[in-house]
């Protein structure tokens, strides 16, 4: 019922988008006299920041047609190299360049698409052969495709790293930390030929005991039944994945909104008087952010209960009792892979030292193969798109891949 209604909504406000968007045209339509007035323009821009929150939004698009490669642009073509049901690994080919170490970035399955990493595969892409987990949302994804969890993404990300070969190496933003380092532990417990050479961990829940966030106190203060009972949905007729018990992507957004809605309350406003200034780049500088924020997917059901229960609930990772299809999960067997911790000084859904955990527990590793980096003054997002992450955490990056590639 659940989805049943939200997808009533969205159909409704869909609808109300669309005639919001034809009144904003007409009240600045030229050949309309109530366009000179003062308030022509006022109500235009309402009805545009109206339309714009409203709109139905679909998976959107990395975009990246062009790279730089020592001050020579060249071309950019994505192409999906690996198909498996819950994701395809993504290739981004930059044409007549090869060579650079090879990269593979872990986009988050946490209720945003691949392409909310798409700074984070532009900064990196000129030095680096770049891949990405390009996940599915789980709505798409038909039943008789079967189950995905923990240990099927941990699974994804050994086979994502077989099929580019040795000699990669592995960057994991937010939640995929944990499985991404579990995926090292493992290959490198089998001495795996395709274990990758480093691990760069950005902003990732590995012990959420240290300075817990919003997001660690509503995984911990409710039981796991609760989450079960209350936010866990099943797909609707209309989707190929009908029948799915999924935890919505709608859900996930709504409480990433609310929790810093001042903020998006603040940018509206703004987006708001950019309009009737007339200062068209401001707002659509708001408009792609929020694109690409609203485009939200969902996720399996015993994906999200197994991630509250084993990482948010249980802190099987750091307390050493992780295991992935009953086999344990040894920190310690990470011998050779160099292990780079990346935290955001104001990141509200990682606190800092969660990330940091992941070289406490690496006992295998020496010192000279870890290192950490507090970005100051960048919050969650700040560590991978934007101008820290552009200017003062991306060269980080490099210079830790360059140094053991």
């Amino acid at each position: 019922m659940l989805y049943d209604a939200y997808e009533m909504q969205r159909s409704l406000l869909a609808g109300a988008s669309t005639l919001a968007n034809i009144g904003a045209g007409w009240m600045q339509n030229p050949v309309n006299p109530f366009s000179y007035s003062q308030m022509g323009p006022i109500v235009a821009s309402a009805l545009d920041v109206f339309a714009h929150a409203a709109a139905p939004r679909g998976k959107p698009d990395f975009g990246l047609e062009t790279t730089l490669v020592e001050g020579r642009e060249v071309a950019v073509h994505e192409e999906i190299v690996l198909r498996k049901p819950f994701g395809q690994l993504k290739h981004f080919r930059r044409e007549g360049v090869t060579g650079g170490p090879k990269l593979l970035i872990v986009a988050p399955m946490s209720g945003h698409f691949a392409t909310l990493l798409r700074g984070t595969v532009e900064r990196l892409l000129p030095g680096h052969d770049v891949f990405i987990t390009d996940w599915r949302d789980a709505k798409m994804v038909p039943l008789d495709e079967g189950r995905f969890d923990l240990d099927d993404y941990i699974d994804y990300l050994i086979a994502f790293l077989e099929h580019i070969g040795p000699g990669a190496h592995m960057l994991a933003v937010c939640q995929p930390s944990v499985p991404a380092y579990a995926a090292a532990a493992l290959m490198s417990a089998d001495k795996h030929r395709c274990r990758p050479k480093t691990l760069t961990l950005m902003g990732g829940p590995i012990d959420t005991r240290k300075a817990p966030t919003a997001v660690n106190t509503l995984a911990t203060q409710r039981p796991y039944a609760w989450f079960e009972r209350n936010v866990i949905a099943t797909v609707p007729y209309l989707y190929p994945g009908a029948g799915r018990s999924v935890y919505p992507g709608f859900l996930q957004l709504a409480g990433f909104m609310t929790m810093n809605l001042g903020n998006h309350l603040v940018s509206h406003w703004e987006m708001f008087k950019h309009l009737i200034e007339g200062d068209d780049d401001s707002a659509e500088a708001t408009k792609d952010f929020y694109d690409e924020y609203r485009s939200v997917c969902d996720m399996t059901a015993e994906f999200y209960l197994q991630t509250v229960d084993v990482v948010f609930q249980r802190h099987l990772l750091p307390k050493g009792e992780l295991t992935h299809r009953g086999r344990p999960v040894d920190p310690a067997a990470i011998r050779d892979v160099a292990l780079l911790a990346i935290e955001g000084e104001r990141d509200d859904i990682s606190g800092v030292g969660q990330t940091k955990a992941a070289l406490d527990i690496s006992t295998g590793i020496s010192k000279r193969m870890k290192r950490y980096h507090l970005a100051e003054g960048a919050g969650h997002y700040g560590i991978f798109h934007g101008s820290k992450w552009r200017n003062r955490i991306a060269p980080v990056v490099e210079d830790w891949i360059a140094r053991h590639d």
